[in-house]
């Protein structure tokens, strides 16, 4: 089992060196074929047309964003031209109102999508939408990058935060190609169940199917002693100098998260180190 093919979406010129370092990086461990989107974004609202702005201004929202993918796509090529990986290269343009699915329909022909964390500080609403693309609308695992840690292809230790939902197992499926070399996989249960099938044994199951993987694993059952579980999950993840946490994607409904936060959007603003994550 390995990468085949991974696809890797660029937005802004300042994430392209993040985010291509850890693209590249998988692809040279599994000479995997890496296809680079250089995208300029529209962001005018839906309905911005004439009866509200003058067509000059639309002219120059959609040459700003036409400029931006041009100088995205040359500095990518800089990058993968000094690399031997096998890889392509394209640039275009998109409204905010049709990005998902000009994402999704690359992305849903992939193995894996490498893309930059999408919250934080002048990071652009458009990331999270591109996230949101490759994990629902294109249904592939994505790896988020982290400016925080070197590139790696093969993490030594990682943290799998279980919580027995079908997202967590198909992270961990996703998972396999890039952490069966790993030292030493931590399975982390937090505030297992006290009443169920696995309340005797949390983690149980997934530790014996990664073993059948020749995978070394530990079970960590923890407290939620900190307010989110986020929070108890880099604490364990630095404790144990973690390089890759691998998790479910939206536990909850995506309108539940978007609301009240969740595990995924708080990993996702707050991790220095890279996350995969699968729905």
């Amino acid at each position: 089992m390995t990468y085949s093919s991974l696809y890797c979406v660029l937005t802004d010129d300042a994430l392209v060196e993040e985010t291509l370092a850890q693209a590249l990086a998988t692809a040279d461990a599994h000479k995997a074929h890496l296809d680079v989107l250089c995208l300029g974004v529209d962001h005018s609202p839906t309905g911005y047309d004439l009866a509200g702005a003058s067509a000059i201004m639309m002219e120059q929202t959609i040459s700003r964003a036409r400029e931006d993918a041009k100088t995205i796509e040359a500095h990518a090529r800089t990058i993968l031209e000094a690399n031997g990986t096998l890889w392509s290269a394209s640039s275009g343009l998109a409204q905010m109102a049709g990005l998902s699915r000009h994402v999704a329909a690359k992305a849903r022909f992939s193995d894996l999508v490498v893309l930059p964390r999408p919250y934080g500080d002048k990071r652009g609403d458009e990331l999270e939408v591109i996230t949101e693309a490759a994990l629902f609308d294109a249904g592939t695992p994505v790896l988020i990058t982290s400016a925080a840690s070197s590139p790696l292809a093969h993490p030594e230790r990682v943290v799998v935060a279980w919580n027995n939902s079908t997202e967590a197992l198909n992270a961990v499926r996703a998972s396999l190609p890039m952490i069966r070399q790993a030292q030493t996989v931590h399975v982390a249960v937090i505030d297992p169940p006290t009443h169920g099938p696995t309340r005797s044994d949390p983690g149980g199951m997934l530790a014996q199917y990664l073993a059948r993987h020749d995978i070394k694993v530990e079970v960590n059952v923890l407290a939620k002693t900190m307010p989110h579980i986020a929070d108890v999950l880099n604490r364990h993840a630095e404790d144990i100098n973690a390089d890759l946490i691998v998790m479910g994607a939206y536990g909850h409904s995506r309108i539940r998260e978007a609301m009240f936060g969740g595990a995924t959007r708080d990993m996702l603003s707050e991790c220095n180190r890279p996350v995969l994550m699968a729905h």
